[in-house]
C-alpha cells in the first residue's frame, strides 16, 4: 500500500490573513446569539464557570509579571553598566584627542 503524503504550503500574509478572517467568521457565527438567529435573548444560557478555575490563570499571570520584573531590573543594571562604560572611553578618548 503506497504512503500518502500531504503537500505543505507557505503561510504567506494572503494565506494567514484568509485563516484569521475565516476563523473570525466561525468565532462570530458561534457566540453572537443574536447572528445565530435568536430573537430572545433572555432565552440564551451563558457559559458560568467557576471563580477558582480563573483564580489559578490569574495566579499565573501576577507571578509572570513579578518574574519579568526581576528580569527588567536586572536588564537596567546591565544597561546602566554599559552606559558608564560608554562615558568612561568617551571621555579617554576625547582626553586624548
Amino acid at each position: 500500500m503506497a504512503r500518502r503524503t500531504r503537500k505543505t504550503r507557505k503561510l504567506t500574509p494572503s494565506v494567514l490573513r484568509r485563516i484569521v478572517l475565516e476563523e473570525k467568521a466561525r468565532l462570530m457565527e458561534t457566540s453572537d446569539p443574536v447572528a445565530a438567529g435568536v430573537t430572545d435573548v433572555e432565552k440564551v444560557s451563558p457559559d458560568e464557570v467557576d471563580a477558582d478555575a480563573l483564580a489559578s490563570t490569574l495566579e499565573k499571570d501576577i507571578d509572570h509579571l513579578k518574574v519579568l520584573k526581576v528580569h527588567e531590573q536586572r536588564l537596567r543594571k546591565k544597561l546602566r553598566r554599559i552606559q558608564e562604560a560608554r562615558r568612561k572611553v568617551r571621555k579617554n578618548l576625547l582626553r586624548k584627542l
